[in-house]
């Protein structure tokens, strides 16, 4: 036996377990006050394409509709392999959630003028999520001095890094 040590990768993670997409510009142009995952009504064609990676969030938003709600504007593409049962790209999909988290998450930010921002979409234990953002826009000089102040505090810690 030599005393090498075999490099495996160290994977914990369930292999049904992952993020697919994330809305990066949603942190920037809002102010995240509260979050919650939810399911996603989906058909088969559409599941099939979120495991390609074939989704974009980046313009989609949700809405409270009837005591439900509705991801509206989401953009999953067609899977090739489904052919004539695909699905519409960019149909209203019905979001998942218990009847007081509506009334709770949902109906609390209608009232008070908040926006429903879909943060992420990911899988977990082999079913589709979606990471709902309750959120306030920023104003243009919030966005800069919020810029400001990062860059400020990585030059603060690059030069105590230098130390």
């Amino acid at each position: 036996m030599s005393g090498k040590k075999s490099k495996k990768k160290a994977t914990n993670e369930d292999p049904n377990s992952r993020l697919v997409c994330q809305n990066r510009k949603a942190r920037h142009e809002y102010d995240i006050l509260d979050e919650i995952d939810c399911g996603i009504q989906l058909c088969g064609s559409e599941v099939k394409s979120i495991r390609n990676n074939k989704i974009s969030i980046e313009e989609a938003y949700a809405r409270v509709e009837g005591g439900e709600v509705w991801l509206i504007n989401c953009d999953i593409a067609e899977y090739a392999q489904a052919s004539i049962v695909n699905h519409d790209r960019r149909r209203k999909r019905k979001l998942l959630l218990h009847r007081r988290e509506i009334r709770k998450f949902a109906e609390g930010g209608e009232q008070q003028g908040l926006t429903l921002i879909p943060l992420a979409v990911m899988i977990r234990r082999g079913f589709v999520k979606v990471r709902l953002g309750l959120c306030r826009g920023r104003k243009l000089h919030d966005k800069r001095d919020r810029l400001k102040k990062q860059a400020d505090r990585r030059e603060m810690e690059n030069a105590l890094r230098k130390r």
